[in-house]
């Protein structure tokens, strides 16, 4: 299943709207015969791709998958008739599918007489790329994640403005990487006059990523002619509402959001409760004044405080990042994802 897992992460930012799944098939004697992931939307299912990859090496064999094999017939034909074609035996599901019209493939393969089971490592599968997606089947709204790189006093700029580079290296190739994961990165006016961002995905060795997400501007300022976010390429909602900026993304089809400038716009958001994830790069370092990470997020009082679910701190280089997200939302847990 991790193996299924990681080719799901491979295929992470390019199969929006359809769910990032990853597919192992096993032949008889337990090895593995084909792997597969999602494809961009009108490709095959990860399904799919790992039994042309078995071939005959399938049959008698096991599935292993992080999604639930969908039973209707969308753009592609059911996954299920792919399995039961390829003579699979056992199928191995981590999560149940929400979606309505593409559930029942359990049903339907345990019908026709393959074993299923489901539930292997649901928690982390619910975790990875399937989040922002099973979150959308949930509220309806894509997944917002907000990035930030403060020092360790929640700095994000020196007192005359300059910022860069707060973090070190190693933190800013990982920011890039999470970028080719994204459908869209959001920025406020204010950000974008004062920084000039590209909002591009970027290699290490500067080369544009091969998956570029939407370039979104927030607010009602116009972007200035020349700047690198005047182009015909990027959607500028003109709104400070959180909400109105998620229904015109989820209205192209954006299921994942990268938040990422700048603290009056990610205050916003806070404040709205549409934040559902908080990566935090900290920089061991500390600057004393200047602008800070988070602006007005609605927090009068003490009371009001928004909690955090600490899910990881891992160390990024000289850096410490911290995976967390506010105690109202949740990842999605076995019970919710096998609804």
């Amino acid at each position: 299943m991790r193996r299924a897992l990681a080719a799901s992460v491979a295929a992470h930012g390019r199969t929006s709207p359809n769910p990032s799944v990853g597919c192992v098939v096993l032949d008889t004697a337990g090895e593995v015969a084909g792997v597969g992931a999602t494809a961009p939307p009108g490709g095959p299912h990860a399904e799919v791709t790992a039994l042309r990859e078995a071939g005959d090496r399938a049959a008698g064999g096991t599935a292993v998958v992080t999604l639930e094999p969908c039973a209707h017939h969308g753009r592609t034909p059911p996954c299920t008739d792919a399995v039961l074609a390829a003579g699979i035996a056992v199928v191995h599901v981590a999560l149940r599918d929400p979606h309505p019209a593409a559930a029942g493939g359990v049903e339907r393969l345990r019908a026709a007489g393959v074993e299923v089971t489901v539930g292997t490592l649901a928690d982390e599968v619910s975790a990875g790329p399937l989040r922002g997606w099973l979150h959308r089947q949930r509220t309806g709204r894509p997944h917002v994640t907000w990035k930030l790189a403060a020092t360790l006093d929640g700095r994000i700029a020196a007192a005359d403005g300059s910022s860069r580079w707060i973090t070190g290296e190693a933190a800013r190739e990982g920011v890039h990487a999470l970028r080719a994961r994204m459908d869209a990165i959001v920025a406020g006016t204010g950000t974008v006059l004062a920084d000039d961002p590209a909002l591009t995905a970027r290699r290490p060795d500067g080369t544009l990523a091969e998956h570029q997400p939407l370039r979104v501007v927030v607010g009602r300022r116009d972007v200035p002619t020349g700047a690198a976010l005047a182009a015909d390429d990027v959607l500028h909602v003109r709104t400070h509402d959180p909400d109105e900026v998620l229904d015109a993304l989820a209205a192209r089809d954006v299921v994942d959001v990268l938040l990422e400038g700048g603290p009056v716009l990610a205050g916003a958001f806070v404040a709205a409760g549409r934040v559902d994830r908080v990566l935090a790069y900290l920089a061991p370092a500390l600057l004393g004044s200047g602008s800070t990470a988070l602006g007005d997020a609605g927090v009068g009082t003490i009371s009001d405080i928004v909690r955090l679910h600490v899910d990881g701190v891992h160390r990024v280089g000289a850096d410490v990042l911290v995976d967390a997200r506010p105690e109202r939302t949740g990842t999605p847990t076995t019970s919710q994802a096998s609804g």
